[in-house]
């Protein structure tokens, strides 16, 4: 269609598929190893089956919520991603979207936008930090990001390093140059709306990674910053709970899927806790989300917000997540695919997408609101769910 509007998010994926390089596209799927965590994400809520009603329906839904202290429009978050060469305006065009639709916007580290052009964006903004550094250096990003006016911190502790997969690790190079053009041009040529897009703003893909530079110096590239995130002293509990201390606001955890971690997170002070696994990208083998999230919904008793991010590609499976205590979800892929697609207004598309589906569910479901969903309004089958680290605590 003229005006690039799509009904779904898997015709998003396709869209971007075909519009995409090879290699910013294998990016995009990423996953890990044999891909078995990737798969079960989507996979998982296909299992999971609602119990709708006939008659007696609300006329009208409320689909707003909170989430550490910011009012949406809707459960749905942007889960921050790294470096996103798909579109030239980035996470700058997919944090305006989220603005346009009443919906917060979480920017990495790693991202290839300021966080002071995407806070200015979009003032919901939530910073992601990994542990990069030293305890200086991440105090220094910290007050960067509370200078630059995001209401709020995201620590992502999830990480392995696994780099192979069976169907082969996209290439991508470290900068682009000379040698980087020659080698990746074919790629490009064959994309020419893509290429079109950026030679017409101008720019190139930016692989560098504004938010990790050192004051008065050029910021790193993607592979330079991973390399010493690689370096870096694995954090403790403590270090969580230090970080946390000099944040001293709203401060989320993501990539929690075991009950005893979830109850860490909490003796550490958190605001919320994510139940994350890295969108299949850490430990292959790992659960979805959604078959843990009842038991850590379970284990923390409502002393904190608790978030489901992986596999959510329709407005269903947001509200599959909520019916089993999530306050909200975190998307990744399926907004990234939206801006692949068509810029901004492919980020608003899967954002409307979803709040259509949010609504028709609650409506089917016989609820005025979100915050009527309840584990009644699911069928969930026998073994369905995954306690990882009950025992422990038992």
């Amino acid at each position: 269609m003229a005006s690039g509007w799509f009904e779904t998010v898997a015709e998003a994926q396709r869209r971007a598929r075909r519009r995409l390089p090879r290699s910013v596209y294998g990016a995009l799927v990423a996953g890990s190893e044999r891909g078995l965590t990737t798969d079960d994400n989507t996979a998982a809520f296909s299992e999971l089956g609602f119990a709708p009603h006939v008659a007696g329906l609300s006329g009208d839904r409320d689909l707003t919520t909170s989430v550490m202290g910011q009012q949406l429009s809707m459960p749905v978050l942007i889960s921050p991603t790294g470096v996103q060469a798909v579109h030239p305006d980035g996470e700058v065009a997919v944090a305006r979207a989220a603005a346009a639709r009443g919906v917060a916007m979480g920017l990495s580290s790693f991202a290839s936008k300021s966080v002071e052009d995407v806070a200015a964006a979009n003032p919901q903004t939530f910073f992601q930090m990994y542990w990069v550094g030293s305890r200086d250096v991440l105090v220094q990003r910290m007050e960067r990001a509370r200078k630059a006016g995001v209401v709020g911190l995201i620590m992502t502790l999830d990480w392995s390093f696994s780099h192979g997969r069976d169907w082969g690790s996209p290439a991508i190079p470290e900068r682009i140059d000379l040698r980087a053009a020659l080698k990746f041009g074919p790629e490009c040529v064959v994309r020419p709306r893509w290429l079109y897009d950026f030679v017409r703003s101008g720019k190139i893909p930016d692989l560098t990674t504004p938010n990790l530079a050192s004051p008065g110096e050029a910021a790193p590239t993607f592979f330079g910053a991973y390399g010493e995130w690689m370096q870096t002293p694995l954090p403790t509990w403590d270090d969580v709970a230090w970080l946390r201390e000099q944040w001293n606001g709203p401060f989320m955890l993501k990539g929690v899927m075991r009950v005893d971690d979830a109850r860490r997170a909490v003796d550490a002070g958190v605001t919320a806790i994510s139940v994350s696994n890295h969108g299949g990208n850490n430990l292959d083998g790992t659960p979805a989300p959604i078959r843990a999230l009842p038991a850590v919904v379970d284990a923390v008793g409502g002393q904190v917000e608790v978030l489901l991010d992986g596999g959510v590609r329709r407005g269903g499976d947001v509200v599959k997540a909520l019916a089993l205590g999530a306050r909200a979800v975190l998307i990744g892929r399926a907004y990234l695919w939206g801006l692949a697609a068509n810029g901004q207004a492919g980020v608003e598309n899967v954002l409307d997408i979803l709040r259509g589906g949010i609504d028709s569910a609650v409506l089917g479901l016989g609820r005025r609101s979100v915050g009527e969903l309840t584990p009644d309004d699911v069928l969930v089958p026998a073994g369905f769910t995954r306690a990882l680290g009950a025992s422990e605590h038992a």
